[in-house]
């Protein structure tokens, strides 16, 4: 078998077999296979794209090249959940507790962010003693005991994705819905996911640009997920202004716990009970979304979401206190408004563009070695079909640094206000096959 045979057939569309897919990975991630090949092969599925079965090849030689992390000690239909990203997306701090308060356990491995704010690590590294880094013994214990936990991802966990998403991301083959779909899947199955429910984002702020971008990419990995024998679903949900209010990683914290307590925004509230009622769903705990919904909303109503997030936070030895006395997260020394330039409706957030200003303050980090500074980032006071007046703040700023003229410069591009708009339709679709 010879790499140049396999790239020269993906170029004439050819289907490749599941040993042809192995050789290609294995090759690579040994480093028989050179980057100038692998980086032909992934043009050629760039341009000629790959059938189902070759995803699903791809996908599970991805997950067998490292760790595959085993936690059939775990009792349970175990529910992993995963955003395609974005901005203010603090999704997996409310859903963690609230579907755990469900009886559901939830073993969350979660990485550091590249790019706008931090990953959820990130997130929970703003509470004060928050610990990420567990044995996986203890890991396994807590989820047993609470329902819930969440870790960094540890192991050797698809070294061949690592490998091959560098080269792609300097190769211009990143947008690839094949690539991205088993780069993403086959995290989740060697992370030991028993189901996965999927959060496809579309808009400025996202990877998927269109409805039908995020809908081939969606269908493309819950079929992968039900190929191998993972019950997946997905959510394709609207990135063209931020999640919530709050874009940094203390702020988000602080939006998280708002949100478990009912009194959070209305956008990240609805997009977590309709993720987190899939996942009762896969968890065989409810019989339809509504009814999942319903259970979750219960939980927030009643207090034991909550709750839960503060025993989370207690077992991995984290600052609980932050729950009742959210001004114990580390806060910037100043707050600055962008102010509304005219009377209107508020009709466009570009969200990428607002997580590039949160990011130039420290917010968010451009490589892994980047420190984050855990207090910095904004909030938002109008999301898009508000009404606004002149003079009015549209944002407030929240920055260790008393110049951010380039942030406000930056800011003063990103949004538009007009005589009419209206709100952003939230979720566009709900796929389960």
């Amino acid at each position: 078998m010879r790499m140049i045979d396999l790239i020269t057939n993906k170029q004439n569309k050819a289907e490749l077999t599941e040993e042809e897919i192995r050789f290609i990975v294995e090759g690579y991630t040994q480093g028989s296979i050179p980057d100038y090949q692998m980086s032909a092969f992934a043009m050629a599925v760039y341009f000629m794209g790959m059938t189902h079965e070759e995803a699903s090849h791809l996908t599970i030689a991805m997950a067998e090249s490292g760790d595959q992390m085993d936690l059939s000690a775990i009792e349970g239909i175990k529910v992993d959940k995963h955003s395609t990203g974005g901005v203010g997306d603090t999704t997996t701090l409310v859903l963690a507790p609230l579907v755990a308060s469900c009886g559901v356990p939830v073993a969350k491995m979660s990485g550091r962010g590249l790019g706008h704010t931090g990953g959820t690590i990130d997130k929970l590294e703003a509470i004060a003693g928050f610990k990420y880094e567990l044995p996986i013994e203890r890991f396994i214990d807590l989820v047993n005991k609470n329902k819930v936990a969440v870790v960094g991802q540890t192991g050797n966990l698809t070294p061949a994705d690592k490998k091959l998403y560098a080269l792609r991301d300097v190769t211009g083959t990143v947008q690839s819905i094949p690539l991205i779909a088993s780069s993403i899947m086959s995290k989740k199955i060697a992370a030991g996911a028993d189901a996965i429910v999927l959060d496809v984002k579309i808009g400025a702020g996202a990877f998927m640009k269109t409805v039908e971008e995020a809908e081939e990419l969606a269908h493309l990995m819950v079929q992968i997920g039900q190929q191998l024998n993972r019950k997946t679903l997905a959510v394709i949900s609207d990135m063209n202004q931020p999640l919530g209010y709050a874009i940094g990683n203390a702020l988000e914290v602080k939006e998280a716990i708002e949100t478990l307590q009912g009194k959070g925004p209305e956008d990240l509230t609805e997009l977590c009970l309709v993720l987190g009622s899939q996942m009762l769903l896969a968890a065989e705990t409810v019989s339809s979304l509504e009814e999942g919904k319903e259970l979750l909303q219960s939980k927030i109503d009643n207090g034991e979401a909550l709750e839960k997030f503060r025993q989370m936070i207690d077992a991995q030895e984290g600052d609980s206190s932050v729950i009742d006395h959210p001004e114990k997260l580390v806060q910037a020394k100043y707050q600055i408004p962008l102010l509304a330039t005219q009377d209107g409706v508020l009709s466009e957030w570009i969200a990428n563009e607002v997580g590039e200003a949160a990011m130039m303050l420290g917010a968010g980090r451009e490589t892994l070695e980047d420190t984050i500074d855990p207090s910095v980032g904004m909030i938002l006071h109008a999301k898009v079909g508000d009404k606004v007046t002149k003079g009015q703040p549209l944002l407030t700023i929240h920055s260790n640094r008393e110049n951010v003229d380039d942030v406000m410069a930056k800011l003063q591009q990103v949004y538009t206000i007009s005589t009419a708009a209206e709100a952003p339709t939230l979720i566009h679709k709900v796929i389960t096959d």
